[in-house]
């Protein structure tokens, strides 16, 4: 699979839509399939070029999904909600729980480009060199398909270890970053399969990590499009902000799922008073629904 050069040009006013015969088209067999993934990560490799769109924003928002789809793998029930309140309200010295583990992880595997050492950050009980052998996974030699390339990580690390479906999934998202060419890796398959996938094996593995791209690649072209949107509207009225310290908010805004008003570099009174102007001006949204121990994201 090869792809065109981004075009840097693209605007918000302009960023592509995915075609709808991608992602409604049926596909009975592996090659058909292959080739309606191939389309979708292709137009997705478009749009996160885009610089409308923002793009570790995008990235901490799958890595929410996708760690609420490995939360469910595991048998556990924790939701959205729940997950960023066990990671964002955490106190120096709290333990975030197994599912806030989970989503720590997915959360430092898409901050830092690709690498085995940035891997290990997210995944700091496997040792350095099993990690680099997970990721090699597959027949040496040879040219070897991005998504085959994913399937095959995932088969590995889950043949090891079978309870191990996060850290398989960010290996095997890992994989067909570096494969794409893309500098992050971008949460994708984990969304789009469902737990009884994760016991396939060989083509039937592969059929359906295409079948999961071409599901979760809409899912996150719709997305872009609405952060790119969101991200618009902050940065039009980021200059209305007064507060000293209001320009680094507005950028942890445009990188974080969510943000507690005790994480911006403000007071605690004055980061309230922050939020609460963003909301009031329709830049930022309120998440959590409560009076206290608010979370708010674009």
């Amino acid at each position: 699979m090869t792809f065109a050069r981004p075009d840097h040009s693209i605007d918000l006013d302009t960023l592509p839509r995915i075609p709808a015969w991608v992602t409604s088209a049926r596909a009975e067999t592996l090659e058909d399939v292959a080739f309606l993934s191939g389309a979708a990560l292709s137009h997705l490799h478009v749009v996160i070029a885009s610089e409308a769109v923002p793009q570790a924003l995008l990235r901490d928002r799958l890595a929410l999904r996708a760690a609420e789809a490995c939360v469910a793998f595991s048998g556990r029930s924790e939701w959205t909600g729940e997950l960023r309140d066990a990671v964002h309200l955490m106190r120096p010295g709290d333990l975030p729980g197994p599912a806030g583990e989970v989503l720590l992880a997915w959360r430092h595997a898409v901050e830092r480009p690709v690498s085995v050492k940035a891997l290990g950050r997210a995944l700091p009980s496997v040792a350095p060199a099993r990690l680099a052998a997970w990721l090699d996974a597959g027949p040496r030699g040879g040219w070897r398909a991005p998504v085959t390339r994913a399937a095959m990580v995932l088969e590995a690390v889950l043949t090891d270890e079978r309870r191990a479906e996060a850290a398989a999934l960010i290996l095997a998202d890992a994989a067909l970053a570096q494969a794409l060419g893309w500098t992050h890796l971008v949460p994708l398959l984990a969304a789009g399969l469902k737990r009884a996938d994760l016991r396939k094996r060989g083509d039937d593995l592969r059929f359906v990590c295409h079948r999961a791209l071409v599901l979760s690649v809409g899912e996150a072209v719709r997305l872009a499009a609405d952060l790119a949107r969101r991200a618009a509207h902050l940065k039009a009225v980021a200059p209305k902000l007064r507060a000293k310290g209001a320009g680094d908010a507005v950028a942890m805004f445009l990188s974080r799922d969510a943000v507690a008003p005790s994480a911006l570099p403000l007071p605690d009174r004055a980061a309230r008073r922050l939020c609460d102007r963003l909301v009031d001006l329709g830049a930022v949204r309120e998440l959590t629904g409560r009076d206290t121990f608010r979370l708010y994201g674009v």
